[in-house]
Order: C-alpha cells, then structure tokens, then sequence
C-alpha cells in the first residue's frame, strides 16, 4: 500500500537541541571536553564594562571559530550562512532555534580586537587538557614545517628593488647610501625580489625545485609522539628557513611540558650544525640525518677534509698546515691559511682558485657537534634510531596532511601575518580537541561496557544463588532460601536476588 503524510510545520519542538544530534557527531563529542569559561575574563580588558552595545558573548564567538574548523569551513561568510540551518553548530554555540546569530563580519571584529596572543592562549589550552588527559608522554617530539599558500593572486606580484625602497622611504636620521669606489663601476646590491601588494607579508618560496615559487607562509608544529597532540606551533614568512627556528621550539616545548623531550626527530632540513649542538646543550638526542655532501663540478678539497680542534680553536689543512682565525662572520669563525704556506704546496691547485692567494674556511658554531652527528651517521643508526625517524614521517606529516584536507589550512583565510597565526593556532587546537574527544568517548565506551559486564555477571549470580535456594541449598534445607543461623538463635541469612 502506497503511504502518504501531511506535511505541517510544528508549532513546538518537543525535547532540546541535544536530543536532535547524533552522539557521534564530531561537536557533539568534542563539548563533552571543551571548556571556555575562562575565555571572557581573558579578554575583558579588551571591553569597556559600562558603555556601548554588548558584544557576542566570547565563549559562542569562539565556538563558532572551531565549529568552522573542525567542519571544514573557514570563511566567516560561509559559516554564518551554514550555521543558519545546522543544527549541530547552533547548539555547539549556545544558540537556540529563535536566537538571531552575530553577523559574519563580527568575526573578523573579534579577532582584530584580541588579537593573536589570545587565540595562542586557547591552543595551550587545549594542550594543557591533553597533558591532563594522559595524551602526551613527552619522550620524543617530531618537528616539521609546511607552507601554507597565501591568500593572493599572481596579478598582485610585483617587483621590489630593495635599494630602492630604502632609498625613497630613508629617514632623516639613516646614512646616506655608500658611494660606488671611482672606476669599479656599481657595486652588487641585494636582489630584486617580487612580492604581493595586497599581503606584502608574504614571501615567494616552494617546497620543491620542480615547482615555482608562490606566495607563502610557513607554519612551524612540534607534534608529540604517543597520540599525534600538536604541542607548539609558529608562523613564519615562507622564506624562513625551518632550520633556523628549532631551538626556540625546543624552549617553548620545554616549558609547555615542565621538561625537556629525551629525543626529537626532523628531516635534513633542519642538519644544522647550530641545531645539533643546542640539542646537545639541552640533553635532548636529535635524530636528524646529516645533509649529503654536494657534489660539485670542479675537484676542490672540501671543509670537511680540514681537521677542527673544537677545544683549542684550531684548523689544520690536508698538508698539516695551521690555518689561522681571521674573523668571525653571521657564517661562523673564519680561518685563513698563510700565503707562504699555500705558495709552494702541492694541493695548492686543487685547494683554491688559481686567483687566489690563500685558503679561507669558515667554521660554523657548533661544528663539531655536526661532525659527530656525521659520524654517527656513517656508522648507521641503531634500531631504536631508526623507529623513530620511520614513526616522524607519518606522525608530524600525517599531522600536516589532516590539517590541509580536512581543516582549510591549504590556503590562508586572511591576509597579514598576525592573521594567519590566528588560523593557525585555531587548527591546531581544532585538532588536539579532536584528540581528546576520542580519547573521551573510548574511555566511556569501556566504561559503558565494563558496568555492562558487571551488571550481567552479577545477575547470573543472582539467577545461580536462586537455583540453588530452590533446589534445597547446599545443606539440603527444604527451605532453601531461610536458613536457620549456625549457632542456633532466630536470625535468618537471606541469599542474594538477581539484578
């Protein structure tokens, strides 16, 4: 038989908001965790008390921000227009069905307002809860960085002399700009470079020689070993080099977890000989693989063919002549030879330029903890080494990958650095709270199934106890259930009931 209903508009809707929504919906798991109380009085100082219209509340301003990450959406304008008709995010926010929602540029309102300190307090936060929660075991780390394409197009590229610029924009208190030397033409000035109008902030960069360079930013993660926790972020412009920013990460993850990580892991990136010997300093054990020796066209003898003496601050040549310091630069210590020593030597041609009249080396800090880290290397790593270098390509990149496909973060939202550290902090406290929300539900889960257990096993008790008593007990009592006491006096022993 054919069914058909009539279709009327309810007048009331029986139950709450909560009822409608599955309980495995993602906000659903993840307010059962999220607690942002503390939110308003961070940020009251940003509000005068006693003038002007009132404000969205911070705690559903915020809760509208995740509710877009943790979605998928993170353009205020498409979320607004999505919360209008979800169910889930308008309760996720505090609002009801009869409840006008903030307009989408109230959003950006708020964010310029507290600016990105704030929104960096919310992703420790939820660091600090996973650390609460036993998510963090804080034993090895992995360090990565990725780019994130900047919200620009190709027209806004312009080309920017630098000398120019700082010609036209000088001061009245800068020098005035050096003079070429008479008959040695135009000295070498730094490079032109192309930026963006419209996001001057971000610089061209790729994370391949086979692909062109785009406008970038470049975001820097710590990720946590045990359950992939996001235990610090940064933001960079895309030029940045990720191997210039461990050590502050490392000061940061310290102080977040009360002490330093036993082991971190990252790619050839980051084989600095600086990187190295700040994890020495720290007591940490950097599992990073040393760059591979560039090859070059023309037979010279390389740096590493010199022996450094660290704790003297000697250099010596392949012939076992001593080069002396000449310096120190951003590079590192610079060494040069004696001209008299480089005259007659017989590695002089293939030590230097024929132009030349000695050889200079430049010794970086922390030259030797590389060398030992080379060593090391050559050796070949333990198994222990080698597990947790296979675990940093999946677990921090993994970290990128969901971040990029399931959060937005293949491309910036906003414009300006400020505001796209905002976007970066919200992902990653987006994705730690994932992380504890379904560390939250499998622990209810087995809670629910192990009271589940119980309650069966002591009704089967309860039903065995009761077969016995009918069958006349162990005694054969043809009472069963009442039993004369022991000793002989009036009390009774009751045997227990089923559940």
């Amino acid at each position: 038989m054919l069914g058909d209903r009539e279709v009327q508009e309810p007048l009331f809707i029986p139950g709450s908001l909560r009822e409608l929504i599955p309980d495995d919906h993602i906000l659903k798991q993840v307010a059962a965790v999220l607690d942002l109380r503390w939110v308003r009085d961070a940020v009251q100082d940003c509000y005068t008390l006693d003038n002007g219209r009132p404000s969205v509340p911070p705690e559903c301003a915020v809760r509208l921000m995740l509710a877009g990450f943790f979605l998928g959406i993170v353009h205020d304008r498409k979320l607004m227009r999505e919360a209008q008709v979800n169910l889930a995010i308008r309760w996720f926010a505090g609002y009801g069905l009869d409840q006008s929602l903030p307009e989408h540029s109230s959003l950006t309102r708020i964010r310029q307002r507290w600016g990105a300190a704030r929104f960096r307090r919310i992703f420790l936060r939820t660091v600090r809860q996973c650390l609460e929660a036993g998510l963090v075991c804080g034993e090895t780390v992995h360090v990565d960085a990725t780019l994130i394409r900047a919200e620009v197009s190709w027209e806004s590229l312009a080309l920017q002399h630098a000398e120019q610029t700082l010609t036209e924009n000088a001061l009245p208190d800068d020098p005035p700009p050096a003079q070429p030397p008479p008959g040695r033409g135009r000295p070498a000035g730094p490079e032109a470079k192309r930026r963006s109008a419209t996001d001057p902030e971000a610089t061209l960069a790729t994370s391949c020689r086979q692909h062109h360079l785009e406008p970038t930013y470049k975001q820097h993660a710590v990720v946590d070993d045990q359950a992939g926790v996001i235990l610090d972020v940064a933001l960079t412009t895309g030029e940045t080099s990720e191997g210039t920013q461990l050590p502050d990460q490392l000061d940061r993850v310290t102080a977040t977890l009360g002490q330093a990580p036993a082991t971190v892991t990252s790619d050839a990136g980051y084989a600095h000989s600086a990187n190295y010997a700040a994890c020495e300093a720290r007591g940490i054990d950097p599992v990073i693989p040393p760059q591979r020796t560039r090859r070059r066209t023309y037979e010279r003898i390389p740096a590493r063919r010199f022996r450094y003496d660290a704790r003297h601050q000697r250099l010596r040549c392949p012939a076992g002549k001593a080069l002396l310091p000449a310096g120190r630069t951003a590079q590192g210590q610079v060494f040069r030879a004696r001209a008299a020593d480089c005259r007659g030597c017989p590695l002089r041609a293939r030590c230097f330029a024929p132009s030349g009249h000695a050889r200079l080396v430049i010794i970086p800090a922390g030259y030797e903890a590389l060398l030992r880290a080379r060593r090391r290397r050559a050796r070949g790593w333990d198994e222990a080494t080698r597990t947790a270098y296979r675990r940093h390509r999946w677990r921090v990149e993994g970290v990128h990958g969901e971040a990029k496909t399931q959060h937005g973060f293949r491309r910036a939202v906003r414009r300006g650095l400020a505001n796209v550290a905002i976007q970066v902090y919200l992902t990653a406290a987006a994705m730690n709270l994932k992380r504890l929300a379904r560390q939250h539900a499998l622990v209810h889960v087995a809670i629910t199934r192990f009271g589940r257990r119980i309650v069966r096993l002591w009704g089967s008790l309860g039903r065995r106890y009761q077969q016995t008593a009918c069958r006349g007990g162990p005694s054969g009592h043809p009472e069963g259930g009442l039993q004369d006491h022991p000793k002989g006096g009036n009390e009774t022993t009751r045997l227990p009931q089923a559940a």
